[in-house]
């Protein structure tokens, strides 16, 4: 069976897409490939890579010329199934269903409707209109789709009212990328916050409430938009942040393999109330408590297997009070690493995921 992943937006090499599904799907015996813009050619881990070049910088240029390339490789490839990734390959992924015949997926990584009312790019007053109109689109071209994968229950539950062909694929961690095997007394009294730096994701209210806390942030990341940094970089708590920047997966292992305590503090917005943060499940692999925000699904995780603390994202106190606490009582944080860990690896791991993903390709042969 011939597959072929297609993402205009993503880097080749992105977790959720190669090293999670395509991956998956070879182990299983499917001939993948997978179409990106500006990757390296090759066959990787069994996973054919097939290079659009486009210039990446224009978001209008990569909504149009860009998903023409991508559209042009994929009719090429000729595969059974394809599976893309990026709401701005609806359109393509549609014509490959009607007009040549194929079994086509969408992933759906984001609640994009709900996203979309977070954009600074848009204006506020058009975000609720064009919220609508991107369901309404969504939805349309999702009911006539082989398949639906979404990334959380909450998106499931949406796409399944359009698609009674929904999977959720949880994007839990592959356990074995984060085996961290270091005694807690070789921590260090640091926390750690690890992903994409915005100011929706809390980190204004956590760099400014390590100004109370006697410890370091190792703060690793890009910035979004770039103007942050310096927005952070003004603030008291600054002198507490250890900056990496962009880091690799043997950098992350090695930030989570110091920290005690993995910060998971984003805001209230609707696209992160019912998400299902990657980030969260690391730090719980990795053994560390999570300082997570109070969502009543976030918290159900943390007071079901007492792996962490959840408070106010926008409450700079009660953040820096409940670090130090934590930091405070050491056999208290190493209790709730050890219990995370074991719920990582009994509830929230990519192993159960990727059988889910199998099973549900071989449905639509």
């Amino acid at each position: 069976m011939k597959v072929c992943h297609l993402t205009s937006v993503h880097k080749w090499n992105d977790v959720r897409i190669f090293e999670k599904e395509c991956v998956s799907l070879v182990s299983a015996g499917f001939d993948v490939s997978l179409i990106a813009v500006n990757a390296e050619a090759g066959i990787v881990n069994g996973v054919n890579i097939i290079s659009v070049q486009a210039d990446a910088s224009s978001r209008l240029g990569r909504m149009t010329s860009t998903v023409k390339k991508v559209y042009e490789a994929a009719i090429k490839v000729d595969a059974d199934i394809y599976h893309f990734h990026d709401p701005e390959l609806l359109r393509i992924g549609i014509k490959l269903q009607k007009k040549h015949h194929k079994k086509v997926v969408y992933d759906s990584h984001e609640d994009l409707p709900r996203q979309v009312l977070d954009k600074l790019w848009i204006p506020v007053l058009f975000r609720n209109l064009i919220s609508r109109k991107i369901e309404k689109y969504e939805n349309r071209i999702a009911k006539q789709l082989s398949g639906i994968i979404t990334s959380t229950p909450h998106i499931k539950n949406r796409f399944l009212e359009s698609n009674p062909n929904t999977e959720n694929i949880n994007n839990f961690p592959i356990l074995e990328k984060m085996s961290i095997d270091v005694n807690w007394s070789e921590r260090i009294n640091e926390l750690c916050y690890i992903g994409g730096i915005f100011n929706s994701r809390g980190v204004e209210e956590l760099v400014e409430s390590m100004d109370c806390v006697n410890s370091k942030l190792n703060l690793a990341g890009n910035y979004a938009p770039l103007a942050l940094r310096d927005t952070l970089m003004s603030k008291k708590g600054w002198r507490n942040v250890n900056e990496f920047g962009f880091v690799g997966r043997s950098e992350i292992v090695e930030i989570l393999s110091r920290s005690k305590i993995g910060m998971v503090t984003l805001h209230p917005t609707k696209a992160y109330l019912d998400s299902l943060p990657i980030k969260m499940f690391e730090y719980m692999a990795a053994g560390i408590p999570v300082i997570a925000s109070d969502f009543p699904l976030w918290r159900s995780i943390m007071e079901k297997h007492n792996c962490g603390i959840c408070v106010d994202p926008k409450n700079v106190k009660q953040i820096s009070e409940t670090i130090n606490y934590l930091l405070a009582n050491d056999k208290i944080a190493e209790e709730m690493g050890n219990n995370g860990k074991k719920a990582a690896r009994e509830f929230y791991s990519w192993t159960a995921e990727a059988k889910k993903l199998v099973e549900f390709y071989n449905k639509l042969e």
